[in-house]
């Protein structure tokens, strides 16, 4: 089982698989992740390795700073700490850096995280009742929870019992979400499914229970070394086709510039040739 790791939710968006079925997904930025600590039964009586999420952060405290420096990792903007539970931590070391690449599409993985808060709620909102009769006489109980309590015995409300209060804000785990895609170049994983917090929230992500599909087919990333090599291509061929358009357009500059310098000349003619023949048929209307 592979350690889990940090990331940050980007948001949701719809893909298809390489078999054509849509699936719509969540996409997390996950990791770099680096092991900042390592807990031993030794010394602490169980055995984790807590992991720091390499992010944007631009201040870290004198603590932090401290703890980081312990573990050779004080140059990077550390956004969050998490622990994980390890059987052994013999295979880890202070410093280790951890990507995506240790999931891979098909396999499923479990996502925890915050939950949005939505303030304090009604019991509509907050439990889905469905409030009271809309009839005559019920203007201001629409909304309103009912009955809470049990009569005269015990004369009290349960514990437990349904009703308006602060709602959301609470740690979240989905279980089972398929990888559907994952981008090690931008550290970037697609699950299927909602996962739970706002968008730029902190997720944890860990290997599912449920065994990675077989016959899984994921979909087939564009590659942009062809694209790079295309449009270097096309310069080249651009750039030697440069100069024979340049001449072939200087060509036909020079061919029709006699045309135009010959076009005033034949104007004048026909202006001068017009006095003429004015003269001539006075001539013939004379002998006539």
């Amino acid at each position: 089982m592979a350690i889990g790791m940090i990331g940050r939710k980007v948001g949701m968006m719809r893909i298809y698989d390489g078999g054509g079925r849509a699936r719509g997904v969540t996409v997390i930025e996950l990791g770099p992740n680096v092991v900042t600590q390592l807990r031993t039964p030794e010394r602490d009586g169980y055995a984790a390795v807590q992991m720091g999420f390499d992010g944007n952060r631009k201040r870290v405290n004198r603590p932090e700073r401290g703890h980081l420096r312990r573990a050779g990792v004080e140059t990077l903007a550390i956004d969050e700490l998490r622990e994980f539970r390890i059987d052994s931590v013999d295979e880890y070391e202070l410093g280790q850096s951890f990507t995506v690449a240790q999931f891979e599409p098909g396999q499923y993985v479990h996502v925890a995280g915050t939950s949005k808060g939505r303030g304090f709620a009604g019991s509509v909102k907050r439990w889905n009742f469905h409030g009271g009769p809309k009839t005559h006489g019920q203007s201001d109980r629409h909304r309103a929870p009912g009955s809470v309590g049990a009569g005269t015995t015990p004369g009290r409300v349960f514990k437990g019992q349904k009703m308006a209060g602060h709602m959301g804000a609470r740690n979240t785990s989905v279980l089972n979400l398929l990888v559907v895609l994952t981008d090690a170049a931008r550290n970037l994983i697609f699950v299927e499914g909602s996962v739970p917090g706002p968008a730029g929230g902190i997720v944890f992500v860990q290997d599912g229970r449920r065994p990675a599909l077989a016959d899984y087919t994921p979909p087939v990333l564009p590659s942009t070394g062809d694209a790079v090599e295309v449009i270097a291509v096309d310069e080249a061929v651009a750039e030697e086709a440069a100069p024979a358009a340049e001449q072939s357009s200087e060509g036909e500059a020079t061919e029709a510039a006699p045309i135009e310098s010959e076009a005033p000349a034949a104007e004048a003619s026909v202006v001068d040739d017009a006095p003429a023949a004015d003269a001539e048929a006075q001539k013939d209307e004379a002998g006539a």
